[in-house]
């Protein structure tokens, strides 16, 4: 697929293939096409099931918790915010088995 980008007024630069005469034909084919922008109806994209559920998730509003932020909120300024190292771990744990698939 060529696609050509426009310059803005910036030198072009050559565009790499494997060999010189294909290069050659790519020139006179961007020179030719050089102010038109094409697309192929044949071009497609396939998510995986977990791509898909990253975008949903990506593009969903979630629900924020107002009561709970300002309680977090209250106890960081107070001082009194506890970290369970053991809660966090697991869940990294757990996030850990999600993404290579295991769990």
């Amino acid at each position: 697929m060529n696609t050509t980008i426009s310059s803005n007024g910036l030198p072009q630069l050559p565009l790499a293939t494997g060999n010189a005469d294909s290069s050659a034909s790519q020139a006179s084919n961007t020179t030719a096409t050089a102010g038109t922008s094409t697309t192929q109806a044949n071009d497609s994209v396939q998510l995986t099931d977990s791509a898909r559920a990253l975008q949903q998730a990506s593009g969903a509003d979630a629900p924020v918790d107002t009561a709970k932020v300002e309680q977090i909120k209250q106890s960081l300024a107070a001082g009194t915010y506890k970290v369970d190292p053991h809660a966090i771990a697991n869940s990294l744990v757990s996030m850990e088995g999600q993404i290579g698939g295991t769990k």
